[in-house]
């Protein structure tokens, strides 16, 4: 990786841009995942590249969803296996919560690829190697996904998801619980809990607050859950974009 000296002002960004080439040089990510990158990096500035409080709001609403789910699971692809294996298996310990591999651009080669990663991270078991369940409704390859991993789960964590595979998990009945730093794109909007953060930052949140809700009883946390507003959340996050524009003007 090329060295970037740490007084850079763009250093962490700069560091996050060549762990993506260099993870698309390795293999572990389709090309079309550094445009999807780039997408968000350009609202992460908008964002000021922090987490705002709806954004936390979300990501506190998302722990509890989590601790209450039967099935939870954590859908990875291969922006995250790149940016945030390491959080991810954190928090799908702190849960606990299952792994599932699932590519919008299908490769046998890169799913063995991010599974190889995963398993010397010791992550034992890992769904989506062999898919034999189909998502209804879902024309794209991102409909097949395994029988014992998404498809029964009631509760699915999808950073960096597609729009149209949200949907379909929604109609499903399932929780969906997305991350992505455009608040208008059809996976925001179509979400059950939307968080509007990088997901570098709102991984380990969602799992500070796991802890914090260790010994919080599950009916408060279903309460959390049940009296989620996300309409209203993700226009609390364009009335913050829309001030910020006007202050920066």
């Amino acid at each position: 990786m090329k060295k970037i000296p740490k007084s850079h002002p763009r250093y962490h960004s700069l560091v996050t841009r060549e762990v993506i080439s260099e993870a698309m040089k390795k293999g572990l990510i389709h090309e079309t995942g550094l445009i999807a990158h780039g997408r968000g990096e350009a609202f992460d500035y908008l964002l000021g590249e922090t987490t705002i409080p709806p954004a936390d709001a979300a990501e506190k609403t998302a722990a509890a969803a989590l601790i209450c789910a039967t099935n939870p699971i954590i859908s990875i692809n291969g922006n995250v296996a790149a940016l945030a294996a390491d959080e991810c298996i954190s928090l799908a310990k702190a849960v606990p919560a299952k792994f599932e591999i699932n590519l919008f651009h299908p490769s046998l080669v890169r799913l063995r690829k991010i599974a190889a990663m995963l398993r010397k991270k010791g992550i034992k078991t890992i769904y989506g190697l062999n898919p034999n369940a189909k998502i209804p409704g879902l024309d794209s390859n991102r409909a097949y996904c395994s029988k014992e991993g998404i498809f029964i789960a009631d509760v699915v964590l999808v950073p960096l998801e597609d729009g149209d595979r949200c949907q379909a998990l929604q109609r499903m009945g399932k929780t969906i619980i997305a991350i992505d730093l455009n608040p208008l794109s059809r996976t925001a909007q179509a979400a059950t809990i939307t968080i509007v953060d990088n997901v570098i930052r709102a991984v380990p949140r969602i799992e500070q607050w796991i802890h914090v809700f260790k010994n919080t009883k599950r009916r408060d946390l279903s309460k959390i859950v049940q009296g989620w507003d996300n309409k209203k959340n993700l226009g609390e996050v364009m009335v913050f974009l829309s001030k910020r524009l006007n202050s920066l003007s």
